[in-house]
């Protein structure tokens, strides 16, 4: 895990916006946790639990305590010793820890809030404000038809986002290898999109949101509620066709790893299910535009957080083993990730709790090591004003957009334009697009350099970043202090941009 200074950041948690698909800002209550998960009142159908055993084995054992304790058995996942579980007792985890060969167990979602608190309220607690962030705006529907530019798809025009990493230069050379897979662990994929219909490769799609078991039915990894991964779906890889717009690697072939539920949650056992399989069916490159719901951070001083940090992290490593380059957005509320932070925004699925956090708590699953971590910039090359940062946990940059940053571009709109539902396209904003470009660089390199193993492309990706030293003094950049920022690293920029922004041309040369 990257690990956090102990200095302390106040007011952090103003802010409401995310880096995946509108989920509200969180971050768990270590201490503040059992007393919500002790409540007997269970949701209809059983709670949600991971119960961990060891890795590798089998895990009879395990099953057989989880049905004891009360429990069923969803999902096993022997490869990483995690098992998923539902049961009605509020007590379920507890029972559980001391059945033999339990390592571990916890709940995935906070219990007691999806027992009491009606639908329609944690929708509008989880999307609220950061919905607004990341939404859709200027919606082109009339087929990307325009004039021409170079590489002749109509709106490219207005991709400033691709000069900004030289990707334009990068295209003349490589537009990457249909041998390379990236999995967009997301929402979903309009497979029928005309710049993505020729990329998206459906024999590796699935759809992980039926309590983390895997569903290849197309309908299982289409689109239904949000545009959101189809959005950085586009970002990676739309197709240098002659129609919209152009992908930072448009030869590349897309995975629809669907992870965003109806009600735009990613609950650990979706994200399990999407490392896993990416681990497993080919998938070389994961996008990860979100952060695991419910708690913005997890923390290792409450078991049931401490279990799930456990069975991500496990899933997560697997796929890193089996050779795949995670990639993660870091979030959109202005924080400092290497200091502490004090939050009032989590559980997201019903009333939140005020805590302060520390180096024991971490975002899932951007904060696991080995996880490309990437903060957003604008068309300036500078921070986007919503973009969290940290010394430690900045991998790299890229452009996410910044609608303070207006560039020169037809429509003038410092947001990053792609693929959308419908056949449309259209600008958002948000670390959820900065990682997709990054993503997509990491598909150049593996399609330039195709025997290189996950830690030397990730390796190329920093040494081939453009360095960005780190303003002086206070970054304030509508001048109101709203969302006033310090970047930590001097010359060196590590603060706000780790190695530094991206660049598209290095990947393949």
């Amino acid at each position: 895990m990257h690990r956090r200074s102990r200095l302390r950041l106040i007011g952090a948690a103003v802010v409401l916006a995310t880096a995946a698909t509108g989920l509200a800002t969180a971050a768990g209550q270590a201490n503040a946790a059992p007393a919500a998960q002790d409540s007997a009142a269970v949701a209809a159908g059983g709670a949600h639990f991971v119960v961990l055993g060891d890795e590798g084995r089998n895990l009879g054992q395990v099953e057989r305590a989880v049905r004891a304790a009360g429990g069923t058995v969803v999902k096993s996942w022997p490869q990483i010793g995690v098992v998923v579980a539902t049961s009605p007792n509020a007590d379920f985890a507890t029972v559980v820890r001391g059945k033999p060969g339990v390592r571990g167990a916890g709940a995935t979602r906070d219990r007691v809030e999806l027992a009491t608190t009606p639908p329609a309220a944690r929708i509008a607690a989880a999307q609220g404000n950061s919905r607004a962030l990341e939404a859709t705006e200027a919606v082109v529907t009339n087929g990307g038809k325009g004039k021409p530019t170079d590489p002749g798809d109509p709106l490219s025009v207005n991709q400033w986002n691709l000069k900004a990493i030289k990707a334009d230069q990068a295209h003349a050379r490589s537009g990457g290898s249909p041998n390379v897979v990236v999995g967009v662990l997301d929402s979903g994929i309009e497979a029928s999109h005309p710049d993505l219909a020729a990329n998206v490769d459906a024999s590796r799609s699935v759809g992980c949101t039926n309590e983390g078991v895997p569903d290849t039915n197309p309908a299982a990894w289409a689109p239904t509620t949000s545009d959101h991964g189809t959005h950085v779906a586009g970002i990676i890889a739309a197709a240098k066709n002659g129609v919209g717009v152009v992908g930072v690697a448009p030869n590349v072939k897309l995975a629809s790893v669907k992870v965003v539920d109806d009600e735009g949650y990613i609950y650990p056992e979706y994200a399990i299910c999407g490392f896993v399989w990416a681990a497993e069916k080919g998938i070389h490159v994961t996008n990860n535009s979100y952060f695991i719901d419910p708690w913005f951070l997890w923390c290792r001083t409450d078991a049931d957080q401490r279990a799930v940090i456990t069975a991500v992290t496990r899933a997560v490593n697997y796929s890193a083993h089996r050779g795949v380059v995670n990639v993660a957005a870091l979030g959109n509320s202005n924080w400092d990730l290497s200091h502490d932070i004090t939050d009032s925004g989590s559980p997201n699925n019903g009333t939140p709790v005020t805590r302060e956090t520390g180096p024991e708590c971490f975002n899932l699953p951007s904060e696991i090591d080995g996880v490309v971590g990437v903060s957003s910039t604008g068309v300036k090359n500078e921070k986007s004003y919503f973009s969290n940062y940290g010394i430690t946990e900045t991998d790299v940059a890229a452009p996410g957009g910044d609608r303070m940053q207006i560039p020169t571009t037809p429509d003038a709109n410092g947001r990053v334009l792609s693929t959308v539902v419908g056949g449309a396209w259209g600008y958002k904003q948000g670390t959820s697009m900065a990682s997709p470009h990054a993503a997509g660089v990491v598909a150049l390199i593996r399609s330039t350099h195709r025997n290189w193993p996950a830690p030397l492309v990730i390796g190329a990706l920093h040494v081939g970043a453009d360095r960005q030293a780190c303003p002086s003094g206070v970054y304030d950049p509508d001048g109101t202090g709203v969302w006033a920022a310090t970047c930590e690293g001097g010359r060196s920029g590590r603060g706000f941009y780790g190695s530094g922004l991206i660049d598209a041309l290095a990947a393949v040369r």
